[in-house]
């Protein structure tokens, strides 16, 4: 390798992207065409960043796997930030084997930190946690361990282990500030500021108060009947019953807590889980239907019971039954969870992350449009989305998509 290539290769591991173009900016070599790339990514022209890698992949010669598995890693940076999740995977996963097979640990780590954070956006939790596990932070550079405690602080959050999440944040603030990146610092104290912000509202016979996530982690771990409206479930003492592909049952069940420690009507029920005007006997006779498979899923938690007027909720063990609300009653904030990052996405990504058919986030997203909360940027099948909004005043990590924790 060149002088040149070694310096501007120094100056982007330092942060200095005008420093090392300025070094290769007129060269189409395969190392400075890779280099280049990795600059403009900086700079945030990604499509133009993705060319130049691709060209530099091609440029590398069949003896060159290092370099060719050093830019698919640079390529997947790029799918990540712009959010293109369908990117072939496989190829990082070859890359990364290439690139430990040549002791090149630093971009292996890299390699991993990238598959860790789209398993989180995606809300595969324990494949990220098993990918961690693989990554030893002792062989990294301080900008690459700073990476790897930001992922292990938002896999931490996501599962609502907070103490793990503040120290991982500490842990990643000494790094950035080891590693003088000013852009890696910000990210740091970003994020650090997002978990202080409130995250859910707490209802309980009518009143409504805010929750940071320290203070979500400690209700869920209490003996309170929670019904988290934030993921879709019920919980309890560490044990929780998904209801996120069940929403009929998740509106009954809401509906009962709301009226706890009465019980709710028959027309009440009807016109939340059914939007029935009029609970006629077609609907009675569905309404007895639901109830009894959701009495059969509360089983470990809870009765439901019939009442002459229509059902009520009977905790086993809770003595409250606690509503845990979005901060914000924005309709489909789950969209809006995702959109809040800043970055554009597809409404395909968006499908992927929430595990939700394409057209269900086509219409969220007309929806939120109409109601001037997100905008579309280009057309047809370029078309992304972005929020309109600034960064709200709480945050949305309980909104994101998330795997429920055994039981």
């Amino acid at each position: 390798m060149d002088s040149l290539i070694s310096a501007a290769a120094r100056a982007l591991a330092a942060g200095d992207v005008f420093g090392a173009l300025n070094r290769v900016a007129l060269r189409n070599d395969a190392p400075a065409l890779a280099l280049r790339g990795i600059a403009m990514a900086r700079l945030g022209d990604l499509a133009r960043a993705r060319a130049l890698l691709r060209a530099a992949g091609r440029a590398f010669g069949p003896r060159e796997a290092l370099s060719r598995a050093r830019c698919v890693v640079a390529e997947a940076e790029i799918a990540l930030v712009s959010r293109d999740l369908a990117w072939p995977t496989k190829d990082l996963d070859a890359a990364r084997s290439t690139l430990q097979a040549h002791g090149d640990d630093a971009n292996a780590a890299h390699a991993g930190h990238l598959q860790a954070r789209r398993y989180l956006l995606v809300g595969q939790l324990d494949a990220a946690q098993r990918t961690l596990d693989q990554l030893d932070p002792a062989l990294l550079a301080p900008a690459a361990r700073a990476a790897h405690a930001l992922v292990i602080a938002g896999l931490a959050v996501r599962r609502l282990q907070m103490k793990v999440a503040r120290a991982a944040l500490q842990d990643a603030a000494r790094e950035a500030q080891g590693a003088g990146i000013a852009a890696l610092v910000a990210e740091v104290q970003a994020a650090a500021a997002d978990i202080d912000a409130p995250a859910a509202r707490c209802i309980t016979h009518g009143s409504s108060q805010l929750l940071s996530l320290d203070e979500v982690e400690a209700l869920l771990a209490s003996r309170s009947f929670v019904i988290d409206a934030c993921r879709h479930a019920v919980r309890q003492a560490g044990v929780a019953v998904p209801l996120a592909s069940r929403p009929v049952l998740f509106a009954l069940v809401r509906a009962l807590g709301d009226a706890w420690p009465g019980d709710a009507s028959r027309e009440v029920l009807v016109a939340r889980a059914f939007r029935g005007r009029q609970a006629d006997e077609s609907y009675r006779a569905r309404l007895r239907v639901e109830m009894g498979r959701l009495r059969t899923l509360l089983k470990p938690l809870a009765g439901v019971i019939a009442t002459r007027n229509g059902f009520a909720l009977q905790p086993h063990r809770a003595r409250e039954v606690v509503l845990l609300a979005p901060p914000s009653d924005d309709e489909h904030g789950d969209v809006l969870a995702l959109l809040v990052d800043g970055q554009s996405w597809s409404s395909s990504a968006l499908a992927l992350a929430l595990g939700a058919s394409q057209r269900t986030v086509q219409r969220a997203l007309e929806t939120l449009a109409a109601a001037g909360k997100v905008r579309p940027v280009g057309l047809a099948r370029s078309r992304r989305w972005m929020t309109t909004q600034t960064v709200p005043g709480f945050t949305t990590s309980l909104l994101l998509p998330a795997s429920m924790p055994a039981d």
